[in-house]
Protein backbone atom coordinates (compact mmCIF):
# COMPACT_ATOMS: atom_id res chain seq x y z
CA UNK A 1 0.00 0.00 0.00
CA UNK A 2 1.27 3.32 -0.51
CA UNK A 3 -0.47 5.98 0.97
CA UNK A 4 0.83 9.45 2.87
CA UNK A 5 -2.24 10.52 4.35
CA UNK A 6 -2.23 9.89 8.68
CA UNK A 7 -6.20 10.44 8.30
CA UNK A 8 -7.00 7.15 6.58
CA UNK A 9 -7.71 3.40 7.37
CA UNK A 10 -5.46 2.39 4.67
CA UNK A 11 -2.18 4.03 6.47
CA UNK A 12 -2.97 1.04 9.87
CA UNK A 13 -0.23 -0.34 9.96
CA UNK A 14 -2.69 -3.67 9.93
CA UNK A 15 -4.46 -3.00 7.10
CA UNK A 16 -1.77 -4.09 4.60
CA UNK A 17 1.40 -6.30 4.78
CA UNK A 18 3.41 -3.36 3.93
CA UNK A 19 3.00 0.38 3.78
CA UNK A 20 4.85 3.22 2.00
CA UNK A 21 4.15 5.89 3.61
CA UNK A 22 4.83 8.00 0.76
CA UNK A 23 3.51 10.35 -2.12
CA UNK A 24 1.94 9.35 -5.28
CA UNK A 25 3.63 10.45 -7.51
CA UNK A 26 5.25 8.93 -10.62
CA UNK A 27 8.76 8.80 -9.16
CA UNK A 28 8.11 7.56 -5.54
CA UNK A 29 6.17 4.42 -7.15
CA UNK A 30 8.61 3.80 -9.44
CA UNK A 31 11.25 3.41 -7.15
CA UNK A 32 9.25 1.32 -4.98
CA UNK A 33 7.86 -0.71 -8.01
CA UNK A 34 11.80 -1.62 -8.42
CA UNK A 35 12.43 -2.76 -4.67
CA UNK A 36 9.50 -5.03 -4.35
CA UNK A 37 9.31 -6.02 -7.91
CA UNK A 38 5.59 -6.72 -7.95
CA UNK A 39 3.25 -9.14 -9.89
CA UNK A 40 1.76 -5.37 -11.07
CA UNK A 41 0.09 -2.10 -9.83
CA UNK A 42 -3.75 -1.55 -8.62
CA UNK A 43 -4.42 1.94 -9.29
CA UNK A 44 -8.14 1.89 -8.98
CA UNK A 45 -8.95 1.94 -4.88
CA UNK A 46 -6.71 5.44 -4.81
CA UNK A 47 -9.23 7.84 -5.79
CA UNK A 48 -8.08 10.33 -8.78
CA UNK A 49 -4.79 10.93 -8.36
CA UNK A 50 -3.35 6.95 -9.33
CA UNK A 51 -5.76 7.46 -12.36
CA UNK A 52 -3.95 10.39 -13.61
CA UNK A 53 -0.19 8.78 -13.16
CA UNK A 54 -1.34 5.53 -14.51
CA UNK A 55 -0.32 6.02 -18.25
CA UNK A 56 3.27 7.72 -17.19
CA UNK A 57 3.48 4.10 -14.69
CA UNK A 58 2.78 1.66 -17.80
CA UNK A 59 5.06 3.98 -20.19
CA UNK A 60 8.03 3.66 -17.56
CA UNK A 61 7.24 -0.77 -17.75
CA UNK A 62 4.97 -1.26 -14.64
CA UNK A 63 2.01 -3.39 -15.05
CA UNK A 64 -0.69 -1.99 -14.64
CA UNK A 65 -3.49 -4.15 -13.20
CA UNK A 66 -7.48 -4.13 -14.33
CA UNK A 67 -8.97 -1.18 -16.54
CA UNK A 68 -5.95 -0.10 -18.73
CA UNK A 69 -4.39 3.53 -18.68
CA UNK A 70 -5.77 3.81 -22.38
CA UNK A 71 -9.42 3.23 -21.22
CA UNK A 72 -9.12 5.32 -17.93
CA UNK A 73 -7.65 8.41 -20.35
CA UNK A 74 -10.62 7.66 -22.45
CA UNK A 75 -12.79 8.46 -19.10
CA UNK A 76 -10.89 10.83 -18.29
CA UNK A 77 -10.50 13.05 -21.00
CA UNK A 78 -13.43 15.06 -21.36
CA UNK A 79 -13.53 15.52 -25.35
CA UNK A 80 -12.99 11.50 -26.09
CA UNK A 81 -15.73 10.54 -23.60
CA UNK A 82 -18.44 12.79 -25.46
CA UNK A 83 -17.20 11.30 -28.88
CA UNK A 84 -17.68 7.56 -27.09
CA UNK A 85 -21.14 8.44 -25.70
CA UNK A 86 -22.33 10.12 -29.06
CA UNK A 87 -21.32 6.59 -31.15
CA UNK A 88 -23.13 4.33 -27.87
CA UNK A 89 -25.97 6.39 -28.73
CA UNK A 90 -25.87 7.34 -24.92
CA UNK A 91 -27.76 10.67 -24.38
CA UNK A 92 -25.51 13.52 -22.39
CA UNK A 93 -26.29 17.30 -21.72
CA UNK A 94 -25.28 19.83 -24.44
CA UNK A 95 -21.68 20.53 -24.81
CA UNK A 96 -18.49 22.05 -26.32
CA UNK A 97 -15.10 21.89 -25.13
CA UNK A 98 -13.24 25.74 -24.91
CA UNK A 99 -9.82 26.80 -24.60
CA UNK A 100 -10.14 29.83 -24.65
CA UNK A 101 -12.80 32.67 -23.35
CA UNK A 102 -14.01 33.28 -26.86
CA UNK A 103 -14.40 29.79 -27.74
CA UNK A 104 -16.39 29.25 -24.33
CA UNK A 105 -18.58 32.63 -25.22
CA UNK A 106 -19.46 30.99 -28.30
CA UNK A 107 -20.40 27.42 -26.94
CA UNK A 108 -22.55 29.28 -24.11
CA UNK A 109 -24.53 31.31 -26.72
CA UNK A 110 -24.90 28.18 -28.98
CA UNK A 111 -26.04 25.79 -25.77
CA UNK A 112 -27.76 28.80 -23.61
CA UNK A 113 -27.66 29.31 -19.86
CA UNK A 114 -27.31 28.07 -17.11
CA UNK A 115 -23.71 25.69 -17.76
CA UNK A 116 -22.13 23.70 -16.39
CA UNK A 117 -18.54 24.76 -17.05
CA UNK A 118 -15.49 22.59 -15.58
CA UNK A 119 -11.80 21.62 -16.67
CA UNK A 120 -10.73 18.05 -17.28
CA UNK A 121 -8.55 15.73 -14.67
CA UNK A 122 -9.27 17.51 -11.37
CA UNK A 123 -10.11 16.22 -7.93
CA UNK A 124 -12.72 17.17 -6.08
CA UNK A 125 -15.06 19.12 -9.23
CA UNK A 126 -12.19 21.91 -8.96
CA UNK A 127 -12.86 24.88 -10.71
CA UNK A 128 -16.41 23.62 -11.84
CA UNK A 129 -18.99 25.65 -11.95
CA UNK A 130 -22.72 26.68 -12.44
CA UNK A 131 -22.65 29.90 -14.57
CA UNK A 132 -26.09 32.02 -15.02
CA UNK A 133 -24.94 34.52 -17.51
CA UNK A 134 -21.94 35.82 -19.76
CA UNK A 135 -20.52 38.04 -17.21
CA UNK A 136 -19.99 35.48 -14.73
CA UNK A 137 -18.78 32.98 -17.61
CA UNK A 138 -16.04 35.60 -18.22
CA UNK A 139 -14.94 36.12 -14.75
CA UNK A 140 -14.93 32.20 -13.69
CA UNK A 141 -13.72 31.06 -17.30
CA UNK A 142 -10.01 32.92 -16.44
CA UNK A 143 -9.92 30.79 -13.21
CA UNK A 144 -10.80 27.81 -14.93
CA UNK A 145 -8.34 27.94 -17.74
CA UNK A 146 -5.78 29.22 -15.06
CA UNK A 147 -7.18 25.52 -12.72
CA UNK A 148 -5.65 23.39 -15.54
CA UNK A 149 -4.06 24.98 -18.16
CA UNK A 150 -2.99 21.81 -19.91
CA UNK A 151 -6.49 20.54 -20.94
CA UNK A 152 -9.44 22.41 -22.56
CA UNK A 153 -12.53 23.26 -20.34
CA UNK A 154 -15.61 21.69 -20.88
CA UNK A 155 -19.00 23.52 -20.63
CA UNK A 156 -22.05 21.47 -20.72
CA UNK A 157 -25.94 22.37 -20.56
CA UNK A 158 -26.63 22.21 -16.62
CA UNK A 159 -29.88 20.39 -16.12
CA UNK A 160 -32.38 21.31 -13.86
CA UNK A 161 -34.73 20.01 -12.15
CA UNK A 162 -32.69 17.03 -12.29
CA UNK A 163 -32.37 14.24 -9.95
CA UNK A 164 -28.92 13.31 -10.12
CA UNK A 165 -28.24 9.46 -9.64
CA UNK A 166 -25.03 7.17 -9.41
CA UNK A 167 -24.16 3.50 -9.94
CA UNK A 168 -21.18 1.73 -8.19
CA UNK A 169 -20.53 -1.65 -10.56
CA UNK A 170 -18.26 -4.67 -10.84
CA UNK A 171 -17.32 -5.53 -13.91
CA UNK A 172 -14.95 -8.36 -15.68
CA UNK A 173 -14.06 -6.44 -19.35
CA UNK A 174 -16.86 -8.33 -21.10
CA UNK A 175 -20.18 -8.57 -17.83
CA UNK A 176 -21.39 -6.02 -15.06
CA UNK A 177 -23.09 -6.23 -12.41
CA UNK A 178 -24.15 -3.33 -10.92
CA UNK A 179 -24.37 -3.36 -7.37
CA UNK A 180 -26.48 -0.22 -6.63
CA UNK A 181 -27.96 2.69 -8.09
CA UNK A 182 -28.11 5.65 -5.69
CA UNK A 183 -30.49 8.65 -5.67
CA UNK A 184 -29.03 11.83 -4.73
CA UNK A 185 -31.10 13.43 -1.99
CA UNK A 186 -29.71 17.25 -3.31
CA UNK A 187 -30.78 18.02 -7.16
CA UNK A 188 -28.42 17.71 -9.64
CA UNK A 189 -25.42 20.75 -9.27
CA UNK A 190 -23.97 19.81 -5.83
CA UNK A 191 -20.80 17.42 -5.99
CA UNK A 192 -21.54 13.74 -5.74
CA UNK A 193 -19.21 13.53 -2.96
CA UNK A 194 -21.13 16.50 -0.99
CA UNK A 195 -24.55 14.75 -1.60
CA UNK A 196 -26.60 12.86 0.41
CA UNK A 197 -27.92 9.89 -1.02
CA UNK A 198 -30.09 6.90 -0.68
CA UNK A 199 -30.14 3.10 -1.70
CA UNK A 200 -32.11 1.76 -2.84
CA UNK A 201 -33.72 4.87 -4.78
CA UNK A 202 -37.42 6.36 -3.78
CA UNK A 203 -38.40 8.31 -6.59
CA UNK A 204 -36.88 6.90 -9.88
CA UNK A 205 -39.26 4.92 -12.62
CA UNK A 206 -38.40 1.15 -13.04
CA UNK A 207 -38.01 2.41 -16.45
CA UNK A 208 -35.48 5.04 -15.70
CA UNK A 209 -33.15 1.95 -13.52
CA UNK A 210 -33.48 -0.40 -16.41
CA UNK A 211 -32.13 2.22 -18.88
CA UNK A 212 -29.44 2.88 -16.03
CA UNK A 213 -28.62 -0.77 -16.50
CA UNK A 214 -28.64 -0.84 -19.69
CA UNK A 215 -26.34 2.15 -20.31
CA UNK A 216 -23.92 1.21 -17.37
CA UNK A 217 -23.33 -2.47 -19.56
CA UNK A 218 -23.03 -0.84 -22.37
CA UNK A 219 -19.93 2.17 -21.24
CA UNK A 220 -18.48 -0.74 -18.86
CA UNK A 221 -18.15 -2.82 -22.33
CA UNK A 222 -16.69 -0.15 -24.55
CA UNK A 223 -14.28 1.01 -22.14
CA UNK A 224 -13.02 -2.81 -21.44
CA UNK A 225 -13.11 -1.74 -17.93
CA UNK A 226 -11.90 -4.79 -15.26
CA UNK A 227 -12.66 -4.24 -11.23
CA UNK A 228 -14.93 -1.31 -10.04
CA UNK A 229 -16.23 1.54 -11.73
CA UNK A 230 -18.51 4.76 -11.03
CA UNK A 231 -20.55 6.47 -13.22
CA UNK A 232 -22.83 9.50 -13.08
CA UNK A 233 -26.36 10.20 -14.25
CA UNK A 234 -28.91 12.93 -14.49
CA UNK A 235 -32.94 12.14 -14.95
CA UNK A 236 -34.44 15.24 -16.78
CA UNK A 237 -36.92 15.82 -18.26
CA UNK A 238 -38.04 12.04 -18.03
CA UNK A 239 -35.12 11.30 -20.17
CA UNK A 240 -31.70 9.66 -18.65
CA UNK A 241 -28.46 11.45 -19.33
CA UNK A 242 -24.71 10.18 -18.94
CA UNK A 243 -22.79 12.85 -16.68
CA UNK A 244 -19.74 11.03 -16.29
CA UNK A 245 -18.01 7.29 -15.54
CA UNK A 246 -14.85 7.10 -13.46
CA UNK A 247 -13.24 3.58 -13.84
CA UNK A 248 -12.09 3.49 -10.30
CA UNK A 249 -13.39 2.52 -6.44
CA UNK A 250 -15.53 5.90 -6.04
CA UNK A 251 -15.89 7.00 -2.41
CA UNK A 252 -19.30 5.15 -2.42
CA UNK A 253 -17.98 1.70 -2.38
CA UNK A 254 -17.96 1.31 1.38
CA UNK A 255 -21.38 2.85 1.92
CA UNK A 256 -22.77 0.14 -0.84
CA UNK A 257 -20.78 -2.91 0.38
CA UNK A 258 -22.60 -1.81 3.84
CA UNK A 259 -25.84 -1.44 2.60
CA UNK A 260 -26.07 -4.14 0.32
CA UNK A 261 -23.73 -6.57 2.31
CA UNK A 262 -21.50 -7.21 -1.00
CA UNK A 263 -17.98 -7.41 -0.24
CA UNK A 264 -16.96 -5.11 -3.40
CA UNK A 265 -13.15 -4.16 -2.51
CA UNK A 266 -12.41 -8.32 -2.58
CA UNK A 267 -14.56 -8.86 -5.09
CA UNK A 268 -13.00 -5.97 -7.43
CA UNK A 269 -9.28 -7.37 -6.70
CA UNK A 270 -10.10 -10.62 -7.27
CA UNK A 271 -11.84 -9.21 -11.39
CA UNK A 272 -8.38 -7.40 -11.56
CA UNK A 273 -6.53 -10.42 -11.24
CA UNK A 274 -8.34 -12.48 -13.80
CA UNK A 275 -11.23 -14.32 -12.20
CA UNK A 276 -14.64 -13.30 -13.97
CA UNK A 277 -18.50 -12.56 -12.70
CA UNK A 278 -19.41 -15.86 -12.96
CA UNK A 279 -16.99 -17.00 -10.65
CA UNK A 280 -19.21 -15.37 -7.52
CA UNK A 281 -22.39 -16.85 -7.73
CA UNK A 282 -23.22 -14.38 -4.26
CA UNK A 283 -24.06 -11.67 -7.44
CA UNK A 284 -27.36 -11.28 -7.76
CA UNK A 285 -29.77 -8.59 -8.47
CA UNK A 286 -31.62 -8.17 -4.61
CA UNK A 287 -33.35 -5.46 -3.38
CA UNK A 288 -33.25 -4.59 0.26
CA UNK A 289 -36.11 -4.78 2.44
CA UNK A 290 -34.35 -1.69 4.18
CA UNK A 291 -33.18 1.90 3.26
CA UNK A 292 -29.72 3.39 3.88
CA UNK A 293 -28.36 6.68 3.66
CA UNK A 294 -25.31 8.08 3.27
CA UNK A 295 -24.65 11.75 4.58
CA UNK A 296 -21.56 13.77 3.93
CA UNK A 297 -19.75 15.81 7.27
CA UNK A 298 -18.39 19.14 6.72
CA UNK A 299 -15.90 21.13 8.28
CA UNK A 300 -17.36 24.40 8.34
CA UNK A 301 -17.39 24.79 11.68
CA UNK A 302 -13.53 24.97 11.35
CA UNK A 303 -13.95 27.86 8.82
CA UNK A 304 -16.49 30.21 10.31
CA UNK A 305 -16.30 32.54 7.73
CA UNK A 306 -17.22 30.41 4.80
CA UNK A 307 -20.74 30.30 3.23
CA UNK A 308 -21.76 26.78 3.74
CA UNK A 309 -23.82 26.27 0.62
CA UNK A 310 -22.90 23.45 -1.47
CA UNK A 311 -22.38 23.43 -5.37
CA UNK A 312 -20.28 21.80 -7.95
CA UNK A 313 -16.98 21.96 -5.66
CA UNK A 314 -16.88 19.29 -3.15
CA UNK A 315 -16.18 20.25 0.16
CA UNK A 316 -17.12 17.43 2.54
CA UNK A 317 -14.40 15.79 4.68
CA UNK A 318 -15.98 12.85 5.25
CA UNK A 319 -19.13 10.55 5.49
CA UNK A 320 -21.89 8.83 7.57
CA UNK A 321 -24.32 6.23 7.05
CA UNK A 322 -28.22 5.77 8.62
CA UNK A 323 -29.92 2.49 7.75
CA UNK A 324 -33.67 1.69 9.00
CA UNK A 325 -36.57 0.02 7.68
CA UNK A 326 -37.73 3.09 6.22
CA UNK A 327 -36.44 6.37 4.53
CA UNK A 328 -37.01 8.87 7.17
CA UNK A 329 -35.68 6.69 10.03
CA UNK A 330 -32.44 6.21 8.04
CA UNK A 331 -31.93 10.11 7.20
CA UNK A 332 -32.21 11.06 10.49
CA UNK A 333 -30.00 8.40 11.92
CA UNK A 334 -27.58 9.87 9.17
CA UNK A 335 -27.68 13.77 10.12
CA UNK A 336 -27.82 12.54 13.71
CA UNK A 337 -24.25 10.56 12.65
CA UNK A 338 -22.52 13.62 11.12
CA UNK A 339 -23.39 15.72 13.82
CA UNK A 340 -26.48 17.89 12.57
CA UNK A 341 -28.94 16.25 14.67
CA UNK A 342 -32.79 17.94 13.93
CA UNK A 343 -34.24 19.06 16.84
CA UNK A 344 -38.04 17.15 17.64
CA UNK A 345 -39.49 20.32 18.83
CA UNK A 346 -38.86 24.22 19.09
CA UNK A 347 -39.29 26.79 16.60
CA UNK A 348 -37.88 26.90 12.93
CA UNK A 349 -36.82 29.54 10.47
CA UNK A 350 -37.79 29.40 6.92
CA UNK A 351 -36.18 31.77 5.04
CA UNK A 352 -37.10 30.73 1.40
CA UNK A 353 -35.15 31.72 -2.34
CA UNK A 354 -38.46 32.93 -5.21
CA UNK A 355 -37.49 29.94 -7.00
CA UNK A 356 -37.54 27.39 -4.37
CA UNK A 357 -41.32 28.84 -2.73
CA UNK A 358 -43.41 26.46 -4.99
CA UNK A 359 -41.60 23.50 -3.04
CA UNK A 360 -42.54 25.20 0.29
CA UNK A 361 -45.77 24.58 1.26
CA UNK A 362 -46.41 20.96 1.83
CA UNK A 363 -42.63 20.68 3.54
CA UNK A 364 -43.89 23.96 5.87
CA UNK A 365 -47.77 22.12 6.42
CA UNK A 366 -45.50 19.45 7.68
CA UNK A 367 -43.30 21.51 10.14
CA UNK A 368 -46.66 23.54 11.55
CA UNK A 369 -48.12 19.90 11.63
CA UNK A 370 -45.48 18.48 13.74
CA UNK A 371 -45.43 21.21 16.71
CA UNK A 372 -43.20 23.24 15.85
CA UNK A 373 -43.62 27.15 15.61
CA UNK A 374 -42.59 28.81 12.37
CA UNK A 375 -40.81 32.40 12.34
CA UNK A 376 -40.63 33.83 8.72
CA UNK A 377 -39.07 36.68 6.67
CA UNK A 378 -41.69 38.57 4.89
CA UNK A 379 -41.52 37.08 1.42
CA UNK A 380 -41.46 33.61 3.07
CA UNK A 381 -44.00 34.62 5.79
CA UNK A 382 -46.66 36.02 3.41
CA UNK A 383 -46.65 33.07 1.39
CA UNK A 384 -47.52 30.50 4.20
CA UNK A 385 -50.36 33.02 5.24
CA UNK A 386 -51.56 32.94 2.34
CA UNK A 387 -51.81 29.47 2.43
CA UNK A 388 -53.43 29.67 5.76
CA UNK A 389 -50.11 28.09 7.58
CA UNK A 390 -49.56 30.05 10.95
CA UNK A 391 -46.30 31.75 11.32
CA UNK A 392 -44.40 35.09 12.96
CA UNK A 393 -42.97 37.50 10.53
CA UNK A 394 -38.75 37.92 11.42
CA UNK A 395 -37.01 40.58 9.77
CA UNK A 396 -33.65 40.03 8.52
CA UNK A 397 -30.25 41.76 9.35
CA UNK A 398 -31.21 45.10 7.07
CA UNK A 399 -34.57 45.86 7.84
CA UNK A 400 -34.08 46.80 11.37
CA UNK A 401 -34.50 45.04 15.00
CA UNK A 402 -35.27 42.91 17.12
CA UNK A 403 -34.13 40.54 13.93
CA UNK A 404 -33.42 36.63 13.10
CA UNK A 405 -29.79 37.62 14.23
CA UNK A 406 -31.05 38.35 17.28
CA UNK A 407 -33.34 35.26 17.42
CA UNK A 408 -30.35 32.94 16.83
CA UNK A 409 -28.02 34.83 19.33
CA UNK A 410 -30.54 34.47 22.29
CA UNK A 411 -31.22 30.38 20.98
CA UNK A 412 -34.81 31.11 20.22
CA UNK A 413 -34.03 28.95 16.96
CA UNK A 414 -33.98 25.05 16.83
CA UNK A 415 -33.45 24.44 13.12
CA UNK A 416 -32.82 26.69 10.15
CA UNK A 417 -34.05 26.10 6.33
CA UNK A 418 -32.64 29.05 4.08
CA UNK A 419 -31.95 28.19 0.55
CA UNK A 420 -29.69 30.91 -0.91
CA UNK A 421 -31.46 33.60 -2.73
CA UNK A 422 -28.08 33.79 -5.48
CA UNK A 423 -27.45 36.82 -7.97
CA UNK A 424 -30.76 37.49 -8.06
CA UNK A 425 -30.91 39.14 -4.42
CA UNK A 426 -30.03 42.52 -3.70
CA UNK A 427 -29.11 41.19 -0.47
CA UNK A 428 -26.35 38.83 0.55
CA UNK A 429 -27.84 35.94 3.11
CA UNK A 430 -24.74 33.90 3.60
CA UNK A 431 -24.78 35.81 7.40
CA UNK A 432 -27.76 33.78 8.14
CA UNK A 433 -25.92 30.22 7.69
CA UNK A 434 -22.81 31.36 9.04
CA UNK A 435 -24.62 32.28 12.22
CA UNK A 436 -25.68 28.96 11.98
CA UNK A 437 -22.28 27.65 12.12
CA UNK A 438 -20.97 30.18 14.60
CA UNK A 439 -24.28 29.15 17.38
CA UNK A 440 -24.20 25.73 16.38
CA UNK A 441 -28.10 25.71 15.10
CA UNK A 442 -28.70 22.63 12.58
CA UNK A 443 -29.20 24.37 8.99
CA UNK A 444 -30.68 22.87 5.68
CA UNK A 445 -29.58 24.75 2.50
CA UNK A 446 -32.01 22.90 -0.47
CA UNK A 447 -35.65 22.22 -0.07
CA UNK A 448 -34.82 18.24 -0.84
CA UNK A 449 -32.98 18.02 2.34
CA UNK A 450 -35.94 20.24 4.23
CA UNK A 451 -38.35 17.68 2.71
CA UNK A 452 -36.30 14.60 3.83
CA UNK A 453 -35.82 15.90 7.10
CA UNK A 454 -39.11 16.77 7.91
CA UNK A 455 -39.99 12.99 6.83
CA UNK A 456 -36.89 12.25 8.94
CA UNK A 457 -38.41 14.08 12.48
CA UNK A 458 -42.03 12.58 11.71
CA UNK A 459 -40.67 9.22 11.64
CA UNK A 460 -38.33 9.93 15.04
CA UNK A 461 -41.50 11.62 16.73
CA UNK A 462 -43.91 8.19 15.85
CA UNK A 463 -41.45 5.31 15.70
CA UNK A 464 -38.95 3.66 18.39
CA UNK A 465 -35.45 3.61 17.07
CA UNK A 466 -33.67 0.00 17.80
CA UNK A 467 -30.30 -0.61 17.36
CA UNK A 468 -29.71 -3.45 15.02
CA UNK A 469 -26.31 -4.82 13.65
CA UNK A 470 -25.27 -4.24 9.84
CA UNK A 471 -25.58 -8.37 10.11
CA UNK A 472 -28.84 -8.77 11.21
CA UNK A 473 -29.51 -6.35 7.90
CA UNK A 474 -28.12 -8.44 5.98
CA UNK A 475 -29.64 -11.54 7.18
CA UNK A 476 -33.22 -10.30 6.26
CA UNK A 477 -31.40 -8.99 2.53
CA UNK A 478 -30.33 -13.20 1.26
Amino acid sequence: MVNCNPETVSTDYDTSDKLYFEPLTVEDVLNIYEKEKPEGVIVQFGGQTPLNIAQELKDNGVKVLGTTPESIGLAEDRELFRERMIALEIPQPESGTARSMEEAIAIANRIGYPLMVRPSFVLGGRGMKVIYDEEELRRHGEEAIQVSPEYPMLIDRFLEPAIETEVDALCDGEDTFVAAVMEHIELAGVHSGDAACVIPPRTIKEEHLNTIEEYTARIVKDLKAVGLINIQYAICDDKVYILEANPRASRTVPYVSKVTGIPMARIATHLVLGKKLKDFPELRKRKPPYVGVKEAVFPFNMFPEVDPVLGPEMKSTGEVMGIADTFGLAFHKAQEAAGVKPPVEGNVLLTIADKDKPDLLPIARKISELGFKIYATEGTSRLLREHGIPNTEIKKLHEGRPNLTDAIKNKDIHLIINTPAGRSSKYDDSYIRMMAIQYKVPYITSMAAAEASAEGIEAVKKLEILAKSLQEYHKENL
